[in-house]
């Protein structure tokens, strides 16, 4: 499989091996990806749903197609599939259209989310808070990484209008309850939003067996290109949301005195799409379904286990939350040293991680005030990879300590 991933191959500095471990941050694209959208601007380059001629017609049904794929690979229908520029333009349209159950005689009183939401799933909802004056409420983080869903079922009441919860945590690799947290939802009339960015790539997603009312996820994060995104809202919901935004594609006709506005998914389609980035993802997900995704938890689960052990039996070393599960995602801390430090001598070595706050600043702060590093893994990573970041990280631990 490595040998689909043309940048696999490359040496950095002087020759070192490159030993990707960011995949939380950005996967990297197979070559058929790469293809794909070569294949657009060489063959097909038009704008969709206008022009009258045989490009034009092409690449609509190119483009709908991909919406085809995306929609068959989360278990919805076309219909309810929104492209967007990623997860944070998703929640954004979310927290915007439904900023009306938030006003008026019916106006419900709270948002839900949780301690380890990524910075998308928070600043929304904040600004949501400024417009209307709902309350923020936030679902705690026990100190095994995981959620008090205790605290979730007093916390989800009458008065909420929308639970928005992280699926898997992009800090600490935990996996949440959310069928559960959308069932919390239901039984109150609020809407529940799934931040499936961290696991689309790896797992089982099906809406249907959620429960959920949206789900949004990056296309970058699923072996697909930058720049385009999923905001999935169920059919029901989605017919009864005003425009997020205004201009071509999204209207049926328009006139000085009054607009009429598209119908399904492209009523929040203003403007000409990313068609190259909804062409790759939709190659990309074809892709991705493909594999057989038991034999890819698995292999996901061995390499988890394999940081959390390694990391476990280094002294001085702080592992972040619990880890179980098979998310591939590891956050820890080095007694003494800057996470920054340690990152810069591992990418010294040839071995990309992350350092920082990883956009869970209220998270990450809760463990170390500096941040963490965080090591994730992909389909495509190997235990060789695994080996050689930890000869990396105890030659940099020899150093800075």
């Amino acid at each position: 499989m490595r040998s689909e991933f043309p940048i696999l191959s490359r040496r950095v500095h002087g020759g070192k091996p490159l030993v990707y471990l960011d995949n939380a941050a950005t996967t990297q694209k197979p070559s058929v990806v790469i293809d794909a959208i070569s294949e657009f601007y060489r063959h097909h380059n038009a704008n969709v749903h206008r022009a009258g001629h045989v490009l034009g017609a092409e690449v609509t049904s190119m483009f709908e197609d991909a919406r085809r794929v995306v929609a068959e690979s989360i278990g919805a229908t076309a219909e309810e599939i929104i492209f967007t520029r990623g997860t944070t333009e998703s929640l954004n349209l979310l927290a915007s259209t439904l900023s009306a159950r938030f006003t008026g005689g019916n106006a419900r009183r709270n948002v839900v989310i949780t301690e380890m939401e990524h910075h998308a799933n928070i600043v929304p909802w904040q600004m949501l808070r400024e417009r209307t004056g709902a309350e923020l409420r936030v679902i705690p983080v026990l100190d095994d990484g995981s959620l008090d869903m205790a605290r979730a079922e007093e916390l989800i009441d009458e008065s909420t209008g929308v639970v928005s919860v992280v699926h898997v945590s992009n800090t600490l690799g935990t996996t949440n309850e959310v069928a559960r947290l959308a069932e919390l939802a239901r039984r109150v009339g609020a809407v529940s939003i799934v931040d499936a960015a961290q696991s689309v790539s790896s797992a089982e997603v099906d809406v249907a067996a959620i429960g959920c009312d949206a789900l949004v996820f990056s296309g970058h994060k699923v072996y697909g290109p930058m720049g385009i995104g999923v905001a999935f809202i169920r059919r029901e919901l989605l017919d009864t949301l005003p425009p997020y935004q205004g201009g071509g594609s999204m209207i049926t006709s328009v006139s000085f005195e009054k607009t009429t506005y598209a119908e399904g998914p492209l009523r929040f389609e203003a403007g000409t799409p990313n068609i190259e980035g909804a062409i790759g993802l939709g190659t990309a997900l074809a892709w991705r379904n493909a594999l057989d995704m038991r034999a890819v938890v698995a292999h996901k689960q061995d390499l988890t286990d394999r940081l959390v052990g390694g990391l476990q039996r280094r002294d001085g070393v702080n592992v972040h939350g619990r880890h179980q599960g098979h998310s591939g995602i590891v956050s820890f801390s080095l007694g003494g040293v800057h996470p920054q430090d340690l990152g810069l001598l591992l990418d010294a070595h040839g071995v990309a991680v992350r350092t920082g706050h990883h956009c869970t600043m209220p998270l990450t702060q809760r463990y170390s005030s500096n941040g963490s590093i965080r090591v994730s893994a992909a389909v495509y990573s190997s235990v060789d990879e695994v080996e050689m970041f930890f000869s990396a990280l105890d030659r940099a631990c020899a150093v800075l300590r």
